[in-house]
């Protein structure tokens, strides 16, 4: 079986939509892997590669020539819904940056090396377990209800999925509890990326918002305390690591609020996944312990540090 079609096997066993799983898609899986013809897929790497990268590791290792005016549309067939399923990360910067790259999660990474070992079934049945399949996703914005969820007092609804299921928790559970008062202002969704967006408050507060910003996806505001509060909601990529506070720093370099910068988690094994790589000065909140937080130093409480 040639690695294309090996690369296909993945795809399909991963449950994405046939569409997912045509040439392109393999092709970028195969690149994002590094893995040519002649390597054992256990060989795979995550290193951070550009689009440019996969189109010139697809022509010098399979013969095909993907022009570089292709690159918008690997991004939104393969890449976009790759990112979806938890296969892949962005390093956060800005899409139009040249410093913008992708990788393997580590977990994706682990699963891509076991294919064709004994391991590989189990590893593939606790990533199907983990996450949300693409298909599974895909056919939920017709066939599962929404999640309905009061924001700022308007009813809004969130679509289905574990990550806005967290979401819907930091709202909801964690807001009344440690930032009691609080405005959103601003917060994803899965599919609607801009749920709500209060743009003149922020720029009020003194953020700097372009298109390629990467916003975290709850952002509160205690005006009380004059406390704004970062919340990412993690189930497979985005903690508060530190190249993501400093991301947030420069998004924010003219607010004066207070800034208060949470990684929430749904659960404490998914916590342990990331806890390494938790930036210090940063606080933990995990969705079934909602009473309590974690705070990543000693000095003291929840509060803005600077």
């Amino acid at each position: 079986m040639s690695k294309l079609d090996q690369a296909r096997e993945i795809l399909a066993s991963l449950e994405v939509p046939l569409k997912q799983q045509n040439d392109m898609c393999c092709y970028v899986l195969l690149a994002i892997s590094n893995i040519t013809e002649e390597d054992e897929w256990q060989s795979a790497t995550n290193n951070w590669i550009r689009i440019h990268d996969v189109i010139q590791f697809t022509g010098e290792n399979f013969g095909v020539a993907y022009a570089e005016n292709s690159r918008e549309t690997i991004r939104k067939q393969a890449l976009h819904h790759f990112r979806n399923a938890a296969f892949i990360e962005d390093n956060g910067k800005a899409t139009n940056s040249p410093n913008y790259r992708y990788r393997l999660t580590e977990e994706m990474l682990s699963l891509i090396q076991s294919y064709g070992t004994p391991a590989w079934e189990g590893k593939l049945h606790n990533f199907l377990e983990g996450h949300d399949t693409l298909i599974d996703l895909y056919a939920s914005k017709k066939e599962m209800r929404k999640m309905p969820v009061k924001i700022n007092g308007e009813d809004f609804t969130f679509s289905p999925g574990k990550h806005n299921q967290l979401q819907k928790a930091i709202i909801e559970e964690f807001a009344s509890r440690f930032a009691p008062n609080s405005e959103c202002l601003y917060v994803g969704d899965t599919i609607e990326k801009d749920l709500v967006k209060h743009d003149t408050k922020l720029r009020e507060l003194g953020f700097e918002i372009t298109l390629h910003d990467k916003m975290p996806d709850v952002v509160l505001y205690a005006e009380d305390k004059n406390w704004i509060y970062f919340v990412e909601s993690v189930t497979s990529v985005g903690a508060m690591e530190p190249h993501r506070v400093q991301e947030i720093e420069e998004m924010t370099k003219n607010v004066t609020a207070g800034k208060i910068y949470v990684t929430a988690f749904l659960d404490f094994k998914t916590f342990k996944k990331f806890s390494e790589n938790l930036a210090w000065e940063t606080e933990v909140w995990i969705a079934d312990m909602p009473d309590h937080m974690i705070h990543l130093n000693g000095d003291k409480f929840l509060g803005p540090r600077r």
